[in-house]
């Protein structure tokens, strides 16, 4: 690290919006903030130059995907990385059962440790790629997918629709390029199933709110034969 690079003595601090954000739940949000300030930087999984945003650009900006999940959904994260935004919205919404996905093995193994010591019971880590036909028999299909700075939308949606269950949801973390994802792709996107493909924004409290690219997958004759199945077992 060269002397110009920040240090984690240069991570934001806990901005003020954060306990509106996380409320009760702020001190793990806090605690995860310190892990990703150092052994993040450490072990590469998140660049020392994000410190001085590691709240505004990270934690808040995935925090507030909340406002497009619904009570008690289940969610699945795919490229998690360094935990975002599977994380902080697992920090922020106890009541949501997540999964997060993640191929290498490095990042996987952080994860784990990351989930162990907060804790976080409503976490689960699996490793591989979500395309991955043994990670598709791994995961049950979720109420609602999401993803962050993963892939262009064509890709995202080829390997988001899979794990999202008839009638549920695509929520991607997207920036500017948002509109004209959309305009490119969505014929491609319908293919794989997503309808209604829309720009949303959240966080609206935040100085910059967060960008997302919501869809929803249609739900198929396959679908509604596998909900009769499940509901028989249970």
């Amino acid at each position: 690290m060269s002397e110009d690079d920040p240090t984690p003595a240069d991570a934001e601090s806990t901005p003020e919006i954060a306990a509106a954000i996380f409320g009760e739940r702020l001190p793990p949000a806090e605690k995860y903030a310190r892990i990703l300030s150092e052994e993040g930087v450490v072990r590469g999984l998140i660049g020392p130059r994000e410190l001085p945003q590691l709240w505004t650009r990270h934690l808040l900006n995935c925090a507030v995907v909340s406002e497009e999940i619904p009570d008690g959904a289940s969610v699945i994260d795919i490229g998690s990385g360094a935990g975002l935004p599977g994380i902080p919205l697992a920090i922020a919404r106890p009541d949501l059962a997540i999964t997060l996905i993640e191929p290498l093995l490095r990042r996987t193994t952080f994860l784990e440790e990351v989930v162990s010591g907060l804790p976080l019971d409503n976490v689960t880590v699996v490793r591989g790629r979500a395309e991955e036909k043994a990670v598709l028999k791994a995961v049950e299909p979720a109420d609602v997918v999401t993803s962050r700075a993963v892939a262009p939308l064509e890709r995202l949606a080829k390997w988001s629709a899979p794990l999202i269950r008839g009638g549920g949801r695509l929520v991607a973390l997207k920036g500017q390029s948002a509109p004209d994802e959309i305009a490119r792709d969505w014929e491609k996107v319908m293919r794989s199933g997503i309808r209604d493909l829309a720009v949303a924004q959240c966080g609206t409290m935040l100085e910059t709110p967060t960008t997302l690219i919501v869809g929803r997958r249609n739900e198929t004759a396959r679908d509604a034969r596998a909900a009769r199945r499940a509901a028989r077992r249970n």
